[in-house]
């Protein structure tokens, strides 16, 4: 199922949508075809500011449409630009709730020539519903998001 989500990822983003469009359309068919991807989002820096700014998402609405650099897990990443798999939001001290049903996240970086410029965040009404497979296919989709949109 990742192959063909990946192909239809692909197609789409060399016909050189918008960046608003290609990010829309990602964030929609992952939390549509995956199950245990209940909200998709991606966040990006502010220039010259501590702060990501949420550019798009699939799911639920959330009020956190803007995070200070350290605050949360995407807060973190943005920090550390390393990934950040969390098994179980319950156990995190720095953790952000979006939703009250929000069991496990995921937080992959994005670069641009090297340097984090945002990131692809996924909750899930789970508990421990991400792997290293996730891992990887985000990684890829960021890969394609920054050569496609940026």
């Amino acid at each position: 199922m990742l192959e063909t989500l990946k192909n239809k990822i692909l197609n789409e983003l060399k016909k050189r949508p918008s960046q608003s469009q290609g990010l829309d359309f990602i964030c929609q068919l992952l939390q549509t075809e995956i199950p245990h991807y209940d909200w998709v989002g991606f966040y990006f820096h502010i220039p010259g500011k501590q702060m990501l700014e949420l550019k798009a998402f699939a799911g639920p609405p959330t009020e956190h449409t803007h995070i200070p650099f350290g605050k949360g897990i995407c807060g973190q990443v943005a920090l550390s630009s390393e990934n950040f798999v969390v098994e179980d939001v319950q156990k995190q001290n720095n953790y952000i709730s979006c939703n009250i049903n929000v069991k496990s996240e995921i937080v992959i970086p994005l670069f641009l020539n090297k340097v984090n410029v945002g990131q692809i965040d996924i909750d899930s009404n789970k508990i421990n519903a991400f792997g290293e497979r996730d891992v990887n296919f985000l990684t890829q989709i960021n890969a394609w998001v920054s050569k496609y949109l940026m």
